[in-house]
């Protein structure tokens, strides 16, 4: 079969494309406009594939993506393509609205007008899967689990861009007939992760003496999700996963930031013990800082939905995936040091008034 695999350099598409090469016989397109943070070097180990391919698209120039459907004629579209950063949507709503919104209703209706055209069997396999994430439902308090019939209530630009593109794909299907399904999962943490990002933010200030900023009194709590468990997920969906349906997808790792911060520290105290000049413990370096607008408190999937049906269930717990991720950075210093070399210098982001 024939996947295009939106954002297929980015954190999550790079995993889905270096699983659907590994672990598939499938035919792989990689569309991604490569923005600051897609990297083809997160591709490098099935890049020379001959069932691997990539075209540098937009997803909000139609003309493009158009041709690049019709000459790649895919069964499956992996629509993973978005802005993902929270501070970053403080700081830039609007890229977020044009990414995230507009190039999601872009590729519906290249995608609507593609499946017109299919017939028979090429009709009936189509599918279009749009990923997204358990922010759009807004935050829980100290009980509960999101499920996939939880109300949407984003507080951040990205979660309501995000919860946008969720209602234009599920109206898409609804009022055209476009075979379509969603997934929104927790957050995610493993190996190619942009340093932005929590994890890798720690790991690389830890490894340089750096602060290692805790938003607030770092109480937040997240559902941690291994990529490579999530790309499992996502090909289980896409391939077995019925038309009109979401299924969340979790991790069973809910934890507060402070502990994710803390089991990071413990596991370089293991592993890189040979610390910067004049550092006695890494904890030392966890500090303290205005929190962000409108941070959500607390997310948590129920998964039970997506193990039920489909039997997927993560093979990775907290412990074993954070030792992975941690170990990868340390044997990745040149992934990560390109990155570094561009224009993100680990400054904080998301504090506009």
């Amino acid at each position: 079969m024939r996947f295009l695999v939106t954002g297929g350099a980015g954190f999550i598409g790079s995993a889905v494309v270096r699983f659907l090469i590994n672990e598939t016989a499938h035919n792989v397109l990689n569309v991604d406009k490569l923005t600051y943070a897609g990297n083809l070097e997160s591709l490098a180990s099935v890049s020379a594939s001959d069932r691997y391919s990539f075209a540098q698209v937009d997803i909000c120039d139609r003309e493009s993506l158009a041709k690049t459907f019709a000459e790649f004629k895919p069964d499956f579209v992996m629509h993973l393509a978005a802005e993902s950063h929270v501070d970053r949507s403080i700081d830039g709503p609007g890229d977020f609205i044009n990414t995230n919104i507009v190039g999601t209703y872009q590729m519906l209706e290249v995608a609507r007008k593609y499946y017109g055209g299919l017939s028979g069997e090429a009709k009936a396999a189509f599918r279009f899967h749009h990923i997204s994430t358990d922010e759009v439902y807004g935050s829980l308090g100290a009980e509960g689990l999101f499920t996939e019939t939880s109300r949407y209530e984003p507080n951040s630009p990205y979660s309501a861009s995000k919860a946008s593109s969720d209602h234009l794909v599920r109206s898409w299907r609804e009022t055209f007939g476009l075979p379509t399904i969603v997934t929104n999962c927790s957050n995610n943490y493993g190996p190619f992760h942009f340093p932005e990002k929590l994890i890798p933010l720690v790991i690389l200030n830890a490894l340089d003496g750096k602060p290692l900023p805790v938003y607030g009194k770092g109480n937040q709590v997240r559902d941690w999700l291994y990529v490579e468990d999530h790309a499992r997920a996502l090909y289980k969906v896409v391939t077995e996963g019925e038309v009109g349906e979401t299924y969340n997808i979790g991790g069973h790792n809910e934890k507060q930031n402070i502990e994710v911060v803390k089991t990071l520290c413990a596991l370089l105290e293991e592993l890189a013990p040979q610390k910067p000049a004049g550092l006695a413990r890494y904890e030392d370096l966890i500090t303290y800082v205005a929190d962000r607008p409108g941070h959500d408190q607390r997310y948590a999937i129920d998964a039970s939905k997506i193990e039920s049906e489909l039997g997927w269930s993560p093979q990775e717990t907290f412990e074993s995936g954070m030792r992975k991720t941690v170990e990868w950075y340390l044997s990745n210093r040149s992934w990560w040091q390109h990155v570094l070399d561009g224009s993100y210098q680990r400054e904080r982001l998301g504090l506009s008034e």
